[in-house]
């Protein structure tokens, strides 16, 4: 089998692989709650209680199964009934068999319809984003809720006393209603008008109470009948309207209204909903007494750790002084260094310049010269003679040598044989 990233990771025992599949299947939204429409075959109800039958159409077909007790089965269903369940994907892992756990099924006449009409409004509501709108956060303690549901029910009264334990003295309004019936739906509506209006702060102040943060409704388990209400547009819109959070909790986890479907959270029981919006008061208690004790704890350890961070800062600050004059004489000490053994070094250069300079002096002197057997010719007023040309016979000239000089007459001149 493949595994994350391309990596094989050997063949996979059948038994893993098919309870694989079927924790895909189970846990997929898509095969839960679906009303199929289909007609009965192999219908077979057994001493145990379960019943198994195959809903078909022409197109395919699928084993099911009715466990005992799940729903009740009118009597006029049998072999060959065209019916519509409501039921969820499951795998049967030691035969690797799909089937269907039905958990409503009524003849056409009766469900079909009214599931038709489901339909259309949710593909409407869909259609208009409101099934997939932003929903408004619920408060994490609520200071005022209502209740809509049936007045004197035992969804109320779990309600109640749920909301007693949890948090004792929790502000609520009771708004009673009927849940099913021609009346039910007008009188949902009114209820959820009444929370709205509950819900303005100026009126919460002028009655000198909280305003509403939060609404629940809802009611107990029943037939897809006695639920309808919940699964009309004028319900569902009033919901939709609501300026402060709104929780469905209509019926048994397995049921899915379209009240569940547009509210702010789905509650699979009345008892569901108290339990998620409603916080546990000693908990709560609980956790800000731990809470206070860590952020205690915090606090001292980081008091603790400024003030060490102070020490060490005061410790060096005592001997910050002396460093630093320490610091400045090494650094003192080493340009100084630096000073003379760069001050040398340019002597050194200079005076080897100097040196050469005065060889290359000495090498060119006219004395040098002279030394070597050569004389220099001058008139008498000391200009230097280094031609023959302007000199005139009987001028006086001096001739200088290395150890002295000698007066001398010109007798003639003789001009170089070649020269121009």
């Amino acid at each position: 089998m493949t595994g994350r990233g391309g990596v094989t990771t050997g063949p996979l025992p059948i038994g893993q692989f098919v309870q694989l599949v079927k924790q895909t299947v189970v846990r997929d939204p898509l095969f839960k709650h679906q009303a199929l429409k289909g007609e009965v075959t192999q219908w077979k109800q057994y001493p145990s209680g379960h019943t198994y039958f195959s809903l078909r159409d022409q197109d395919g077909q699928m084993r099911a199964v009715i466990w005992k007790g799940r729903c009740t089965i009118d009597s006029s269903i049998k072999e060959g009934s065209e019916v519509v369940v409501l039921a969820s994907v499951d795998l049967f892992v030691r035969r690797g068999e799909i089937q269907l756990n039905v958990e409503r099924i009524e003849p056409v006449s009766v469900l079909g319809e009214l599931e038709k009409t489901k339909r259309l409004l949710v593909e409407q509501l869909t259609k208009e984003g409101e099934i997939d709108r932003q929903r408004l956060p619920l408060p994490a303690i609520p200071k005022h809720i209502v209740i809509i549901t049936g007045a004197g029910s035992a969804a109320l009264s779990d309600m109640q006393r749920l909301i007693e334990n949890r948090w004792p003295g929790l502000r609520r309004t009771v708004i009673g209603v009927l849940v099913q019936g021609a009346q039910a739906t007008e009188q949902i509506v009114r209820g959820l008008a009444a929370a709205r209006r509950l819900s303005d702060p100026v009126q919460a102040k002028q009655r000198g109470e909280p305003p509403v943060d939060l609404v629940i409704v809802g009611r107990g388990g029943g037939s897809p009948e006695d639920l309808w209400a919940f699964n009309l547009e004028p319900v569902a819109r009033a919901i939709i309207a609501s300026p402060v959070p709104v929780v469905s909790a209509v019926g048994h986890e397995s049921d899915v209204l379209v009240s569940d479907l547009v509210a702010d959270l789905r509650a699979s029981t009345p008892s569901d909903a108290v339990e998620r919006v409603v916080p546990v008061l000693p908990e709560l208690h609980y956790f800000l007494d731990e809470y206070q004790e860590r952020l205690g704890n915090a606090s001292r350890r980081q008091i603790n750790d400024n003030l060490q961070r102070l020490r060490t800062l005061h410790a060096r600050l005592r001997v910050a002084p002396m460093a630093g004059l320490n610091r400045a004489k090494a650094k003192l000490f080493g340009l100084s260094s630096r000073i003379k053994v760069s001050t040398n070094q340019n002597m050194a250069t200079q005076a080897t310049r100097l040196a050469q300079l005065d060889a290359s002096l000495t090498a060119i002197h006219p004395q040098r010269v002279l030394e070597r057997g050569y004389s220099m010719t001058q008139t008498e007023d000391g200009s230097v003679l280094s031609s023959i040309e302007g000199i005139e016979i009987g001028q006086k000239i001096i001739l200088n040598f290395a150890d002295g000089s000698a007066d001398a007459e010109i007798k003639n001149t003789h001009e170089n044989e070649g020269e121009q």
